[in-house]
Protein backbone atom coordinates (compact mmCIF):
# COMPACT_ATOMS: atom_id res chain seq x y z
CA UNK A 1 0.00 0.00 0.00
CA UNK A 2 1.35 3.42 -0.96
CA UNK A 3 0.32 6.88 0.21
CA UNK A 4 1.84 10.03 -1.27
CA UNK A 5 1.50 13.44 0.37
CA UNK A 6 2.70 16.92 -0.47
CA UNK A 7 3.62 19.81 1.80
CA UNK A 8 4.08 23.40 0.67
CA UNK A 9 3.52 27.10 1.22
CA UNK A 10 1.97 27.98 -2.12
CA UNK A 11 0.25 31.40 -2.51
CA UNK A 12 -1.18 32.60 -5.82
CA UNK A 13 -0.10 34.38 -9.00
CA UNK A 14 -1.69 35.50 -12.26
CA UNK A 15 -0.66 33.77 -15.48
CA UNK A 16 -0.07 36.99 -17.43
CA UNK A 17 1.52 38.78 -14.47
CA UNK A 18 -1.08 41.53 -14.53
CA UNK A 19 -2.75 43.15 -11.52
CA UNK A 20 -1.04 40.91 -9.00
CA UNK A 21 -1.21 42.37 -5.52
CA UNK A 22 2.28 43.11 -4.22
CA UNK A 23 3.81 41.03 -7.05
CA UNK A 24 5.11 38.71 -4.35
CA UNK A 25 4.34 35.18 -5.44
CA UNK A 26 6.20 34.55 -8.72
CA UNK A 27 6.99 30.88 -8.03
CA UNK A 28 3.50 29.67 -7.22
CA UNK A 29 2.39 28.94 -10.79
CA UNK A 30 5.25 26.52 -11.35
CA UNK A 31 4.47 24.79 -8.07
CA UNK A 32 0.80 24.48 -8.99
CA UNK A 33 1.61 23.10 -12.43
CA UNK A 34 3.93 20.45 -10.97
CA UNK A 35 1.21 19.29 -8.57
CA UNK A 36 -1.37 19.12 -11.35
CA UNK A 37 1.04 17.17 -13.53
CA UNK A 38 1.61 14.59 -10.78
CA UNK A 39 -1.90 14.57 -9.33
CA UNK A 40 -2.46 10.86 -10.09
CA UNK A 41 0.40 10.06 -7.71
CA UNK A 42 -0.80 12.31 -4.89
CA UNK A 43 -3.30 11.29 -2.19
CA UNK A 44 -3.51 14.46 -0.07
CA UNK A 45 -1.98 17.96 0.00
CA UNK A 46 -1.06 20.01 3.09
CA UNK A 47 -0.66 23.76 2.62
CA UNK A 48 0.91 24.90 5.89
CA UNK A 49 -0.03 28.55 6.17
CA UNK A 50 0.36 31.77 4.15
CA UNK A 51 -2.41 30.60 1.87
CA UNK A 52 -2.56 33.48 -0.63
CA UNK A 53 -1.22 36.64 1.05
CA UNK A 54 -4.53 38.39 0.40
CA UNK A 55 -4.08 40.90 3.25
CA UNK A 56 -7.77 41.75 3.15
CA UNK A 57 -8.18 41.81 -0.64
CA UNK A 58 -10.94 39.26 -1.29
CA UNK A 59 -10.09 39.01 -5.00
CA UNK A 60 -6.84 37.29 -4.04
CA UNK A 61 -8.84 34.42 -2.52
CA UNK A 62 -10.90 34.11 -5.70
CA UNK A 63 -7.75 33.91 -7.81
CA UNK A 64 -6.13 31.43 -5.46
CA UNK A 65 -9.06 29.04 -5.26
CA UNK A 66 -9.31 29.11 -9.04
CA UNK A 67 -5.59 28.34 -9.30
CA UNK A 68 -5.77 25.27 -7.04
CA UNK A 69 -9.13 23.97 -8.28
CA UNK A 70 -7.53 21.23 -10.45
CA UNK A 71 -5.82 19.97 -7.27
CA UNK A 72 -8.44 20.54 -4.58
CA UNK A 73 -11.18 19.01 -6.72
CA UNK A 74 -9.21 15.74 -6.93
CA UNK A 75 -7.60 15.24 -3.51
CA UNK A 76 -8.10 16.58 0.04
CA UNK A 77 -6.52 20.03 0.38
CA UNK A 78 -5.68 20.62 4.04
CA UNK A 79 -4.43 23.96 5.34
CA UNK A 80 -2.79 25.34 8.46
CA UNK A 81 -3.07 28.83 9.92
CA UNK A 82 -0.24 31.26 9.24
CA UNK A 83 0.54 34.83 10.19
CA UNK A 84 -0.90 36.18 6.93
CA UNK A 85 -4.24 34.55 7.68
CA UNK A 86 -4.56 35.35 11.38
CA UNK A 87 -2.41 38.05 12.92
CA UNK A 88 -4.01 41.38 13.86
CA UNK A 89 -3.66 43.59 16.96
CA UNK A 90 -6.12 42.96 19.81
CA UNK A 91 -7.75 40.07 17.93
CA UNK A 92 -6.51 37.26 20.16
CA UNK A 93 -3.60 36.23 17.97
CA UNK A 94 -0.41 35.28 19.79
CA UNK A 95 1.77 37.84 18.00
CA UNK A 96 -0.67 40.68 17.36
CA UNK A 97 1.03 41.95 14.19
CA UNK A 98 -0.86 43.32 11.17
CA UNK A 99 0.07 40.53 8.75
CA UNK A 100 -3.50 39.40 7.97
CA UNK A 101 -4.67 42.80 6.75
CA UNK A 102 -7.58 42.57 9.15
CA UNK A 103 -8.83 39.14 8.06
CA UNK A 104 -8.19 37.71 11.56
CA UNK A 105 -8.46 34.15 10.24
CA UNK A 106 -12.11 34.45 9.19
CA UNK A 107 -11.63 33.71 5.49
CA UNK A 108 -9.21 30.81 5.94
CA UNK A 109 -11.38 29.27 8.65
CA UNK A 110 -14.57 29.41 6.60
CA UNK A 111 -13.35 28.73 3.04
CA UNK A 112 -11.51 25.50 3.91
CA UNK A 113 -12.68 22.60 6.03
CA UNK A 114 -10.40 21.09 8.64
CA UNK A 115 -11.47 18.81 11.52
CA UNK A 116 -10.80 21.37 14.25
CA UNK A 117 -13.05 21.30 17.30
CA UNK A 118 -13.08 25.10 17.32
CA UNK A 119 -12.30 26.69 13.97
CA UNK A 120 -11.16 29.91 15.64
CA UNK A 121 -8.44 27.76 17.23
CA UNK A 122 -6.99 26.25 14.09
CA UNK A 123 -5.22 23.21 15.49
CA UNK A 124 -6.35 19.71 14.60
CA UNK A 125 -5.30 16.11 14.01
CA UNK A 126 -6.06 13.78 11.16
CA UNK A 127 -5.18 10.23 10.21
CA UNK A 128 -4.64 9.39 6.57
CA UNK A 129 -3.53 5.95 5.56
CA UNK A 130 -0.43 5.08 7.57
CA UNK A 131 0.08 8.68 8.75
CA UNK A 132 -0.99 10.60 11.85
CA UNK A 133 -0.75 14.37 11.38
CA UNK A 134 -0.73 16.79 14.30
CA UNK A 135 -1.28 20.29 12.91
CA UNK A 136 -0.50 23.18 15.26
CA UNK A 137 -1.62 26.80 15.04
CA UNK A 138 1.44 28.97 15.58
CA UNK A 139 -0.72 32.09 15.77
CA UNK A 140 -2.06 30.88 19.13
CA UNK A 141 0.05 30.15 22.21
CA UNK A 142 1.57 26.65 22.07
CA UNK A 143 3.65 26.75 25.26
CA UNK A 144 3.36 24.27 28.10
CA UNK A 145 0.21 24.72 30.17
CA UNK A 146 -1.86 26.18 27.31
CA UNK A 147 -4.91 24.61 25.69
CA UNK A 148 -2.99 24.04 22.48
CA UNK A 149 -0.08 22.35 24.25
CA UNK A 150 -2.52 19.89 25.80
CA UNK A 151 -4.00 19.23 22.35
CA UNK A 152 -0.56 18.62 20.83
CA UNK A 153 0.41 16.16 23.53
CA UNK A 154 -2.89 14.30 23.21
CA UNK A 155 -2.52 14.14 19.44
CA UNK A 156 0.98 12.68 19.69
CA UNK A 157 0.20 10.36 22.60
CA UNK A 158 -3.05 8.90 21.27
CA UNK A 159 -1.81 7.59 17.92
CA UNK A 160 -1.83 3.82 17.46
CA UNK A 161 1.55 3.25 15.80
CA UNK A 162 0.42 -0.22 14.69
CA UNK A 163 -2.06 1.53 12.38
CA UNK A 164 -0.35 4.88 11.80
CA UNK A 165 3.37 4.21 12.26
CA UNK A 166 4.41 7.53 10.67
CA UNK A 167 3.92 10.49 13.01
CA UNK A 168 4.21 13.96 11.43
CA UNK A 169 4.06 17.37 13.16
CA UNK A 170 3.04 20.37 11.03
CA UNK A 171 3.02 24.10 11.80
CA UNK A 172 3.46 27.35 9.92
CA UNK A 173 6.11 29.29 11.84
CA UNK A 174 9.35 27.44 12.46
CA UNK A 175 9.10 26.00 15.96
CA UNK A 176 12.07 23.70 15.32
CA UNK A 177 15.18 24.61 13.36
CA UNK A 178 16.01 27.09 10.59
CA UNK A 179 19.25 28.83 9.65
CA UNK A 180 17.53 31.59 7.70
CA UNK A 181 19.16 35.00 7.97
CA UNK A 182 16.42 36.50 10.14
CA UNK A 183 16.39 33.76 12.78
CA UNK A 184 20.17 33.57 12.89
CA UNK A 185 20.43 37.35 13.21
CA UNK A 186 18.21 37.13 16.29
CA UNK A 187 20.27 34.26 17.68
CA UNK A 188 17.35 31.84 17.88
CA UNK A 189 17.51 29.56 14.78
CA UNK A 190 13.68 29.39 15.14
CA UNK A 191 10.78 31.36 16.57
CA UNK A 192 11.67 32.66 20.05
CA UNK A 193 10.32 30.14 22.58
CA UNK A 194 9.60 27.88 19.59
CA UNK A 195 10.98 24.53 20.60
CA UNK A 196 11.68 24.96 24.30
CA UNK A 197 8.41 23.34 25.37
CA UNK A 198 7.64 21.20 22.33
CA UNK A 199 10.90 19.34 21.80
CA UNK A 200 10.29 17.09 24.79
CA UNK A 201 6.96 16.07 23.25
CA UNK A 202 8.52 15.39 19.85
CA UNK A 203 11.14 13.26 21.54
CA UNK A 204 8.89 11.44 24.00
CA UNK A 205 6.36 10.40 21.37
CA UNK A 206 8.92 9.79 18.61
CA UNK A 207 7.74 12.25 15.99
CA UNK A 208 9.37 11.20 12.75
CA UNK A 209 9.33 14.52 10.88
CA UNK A 210 8.36 18.09 11.80
CA UNK A 211 7.56 20.29 8.79
CA UNK A 212 7.26 24.08 8.83
CA UNK A 213 6.68 26.96 6.41
CA UNK A 214 6.97 30.72 7.01
CA UNK A 215 10.60 30.91 5.90
CA UNK A 216 10.61 30.99 2.10
CA UNK A 217 13.29 28.43 1.32
CA UNK A 218 14.04 24.75 1.89
CA UNK A 219 16.13 23.24 4.69
CA UNK A 220 16.44 19.77 6.21
CA UNK A 221 18.12 18.83 9.46
CA UNK A 222 19.59 15.64 10.77
CA UNK A 223 17.50 13.71 13.31
CA UNK A 224 17.92 16.13 16.19
CA UNK A 225 17.18 16.64 19.86
CA UNK A 226 18.26 19.61 21.96
CA UNK A 227 20.39 21.09 19.15
CA UNK A 228 22.39 17.88 18.74
CA UNK A 229 22.28 15.40 15.87
CA UNK A 230 21.24 11.99 17.15
CA UNK A 231 22.16 10.16 13.94
CA UNK A 232 24.99 10.92 11.52
CA UNK A 233 23.34 9.28 8.52
CA UNK A 234 22.05 11.66 5.83
CA UNK A 235 20.01 9.68 3.32
CA UNK A 236 19.09 6.21 4.59
CA UNK A 237 17.98 5.77 8.18
CA UNK A 238 17.63 2.27 9.58
CA UNK A 239 16.00 1.54 12.91
CA UNK A 240 15.68 4.12 15.67
CA UNK A 241 16.23 7.79 14.75
CA UNK A 242 16.67 8.91 18.40
CA UNK A 243 15.40 12.34 17.32
CA UNK A 244 13.10 14.18 14.92
CA UNK A 245 14.00 15.34 11.41
CA UNK A 246 13.00 18.99 10.92
CA UNK A 247 12.13 20.42 7.52
CA UNK A 248 11.40 23.96 6.35
CA UNK A 249 9.27 23.74 3.20
CA UNK A 250 8.35 27.37 2.65
CA UNK A 251 9.39 27.84 -0.97
CA UNK A 252 6.05 27.22 -2.63
CA UNK A 253 5.73 30.59 -4.29
CA UNK A 254 6.49 33.77 -2.33
CA UNK A 255 9.68 35.81 -2.58
CA UNK A 256 12.57 33.76 -1.27
CA UNK A 257 14.29 34.16 2.12
CA UNK A 258 18.05 34.40 2.47
CA UNK A 259 20.06 31.94 4.51
CA UNK A 260 22.63 32.98 7.05
CA UNK A 261 26.28 32.56 6.13
CA UNK A 262 26.44 30.37 9.23
CA UNK A 263 25.76 26.71 8.43
CA UNK A 264 24.96 24.83 11.66
CA UNK A 265 26.16 21.25 12.06
CA UNK A 266 22.54 20.07 12.12
CA UNK A 267 21.73 21.56 8.71
CA UNK A 268 21.98 18.75 6.14
CA UNK A 269 20.60 20.44 3.02
CA UNK A 270 19.67 24.04 2.18
CA UNK A 271 18.18 25.39 -1.03
CA UNK A 272 17.37 28.97 -2.02
CA UNK A 273 14.72 28.14 -4.60
CA UNK A 274 11.05 27.31 -5.09
CA UNK A 275 9.93 23.78 -4.30
CA UNK A 276 7.80 21.40 -2.27
CA UNK A 277 8.20 18.11 -0.43
CA UNK A 278 6.57 14.73 -0.92
CA UNK A 279 6.22 11.84 1.51
CA UNK A 280 5.53 8.31 0.29
CA UNK A 281 4.78 5.46 2.69
CA UNK A 282 5.37 2.15 0.94
CA UNK A 283 4.30 0.16 3.98
CA UNK A 284 4.46 0.27 7.78
CA UNK A 285 8.27 0.01 7.72
CA UNK A 286 9.45 2.09 4.76
CA UNK A 287 9.07 5.82 4.13
CA UNK A 288 10.50 7.97 1.31
CA UNK A 289 10.95 11.74 1.64
CA UNK A 290 11.62 13.87 -1.47
CA UNK A 291 12.23 17.56 -2.08
CA UNK A 292 11.34 18.65 -5.60
CA UNK A 293 11.95 21.97 -7.31
CA UNK A 294 8.97 23.76 -8.80
CA UNK A 295 10.75 24.70 -12.02
CA UNK A 296 11.23 21.13 -13.24
CA UNK A 297 9.65 18.72 -10.73
CA UNK A 298 12.96 16.89 -10.31
CA UNK A 299 14.22 15.55 -6.97
CA UNK A 300 17.04 17.53 -5.38
CA UNK A 301 17.07 16.08 -1.87
CA UNK A 302 15.73 12.85 -0.41
CA UNK A 303 16.04 10.32 2.38
CA UNK A 304 14.50 7.01 3.40
CA UNK A 305 13.50 5.56 6.76
CA UNK A 306 13.39 1.80 7.20
CA UNK A 307 12.43 0.28 10.52
CA UNK A 308 10.36 -2.35 12.27
CA UNK A 309 7.54 -1.85 14.74
CA UNK A 310 9.83 -2.67 17.67
CA UNK A 311 11.90 0.41 16.81
CA UNK A 312 8.89 2.56 17.66
CA UNK A 313 8.33 0.78 20.97
CA UNK A 314 11.96 1.03 22.07
CA UNK A 315 12.99 3.84 24.41
CA UNK A 316 15.29 6.63 23.30
CA UNK A 317 16.62 9.63 25.18
CA UNK A 318 13.70 11.11 27.16
CA UNK A 319 11.16 9.05 25.19
CA UNK A 320 10.01 6.83 28.05
CA UNK A 321 8.85 7.90 31.46
CA UNK A 322 11.03 7.04 34.44
CA UNK A 323 9.66 4.23 36.55
CA UNK A 324 10.60 2.85 39.97
CA UNK A 325 9.65 -0.69 40.89
CA UNK A 326 9.24 -1.51 44.59
CA UNK A 327 9.05 -5.10 45.75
Amino acid sequence: MLFALLFLCLLQYETDGSNDYNNFQPGSLNTTLQLIKDIKNIDIVFHIGDICYSSGYISQWDQFTSQIEPIASRVPYMIASGNHERDWPDSGSFYGYMDSGGECGVLAETMFYVPAENRAKFWYSTDYGMFRFCIADTEHDWREGTEQYKFIEHCLASVDRRKQPWLIFLAHRVLGYSSSFWYTYRGTFAEPMGKEDLQKLWQKYKVDIAIFGHVHNYERTCPIYQNTCTNNEKHFYKGILNGTIHVVAGGGGAGLSDFSSIVPLWSIYRDFDYGFVKLTAFDHSNLLFQYKKSRDGKIYDSFRISRGYRDILACTVDSCSSKTLTF
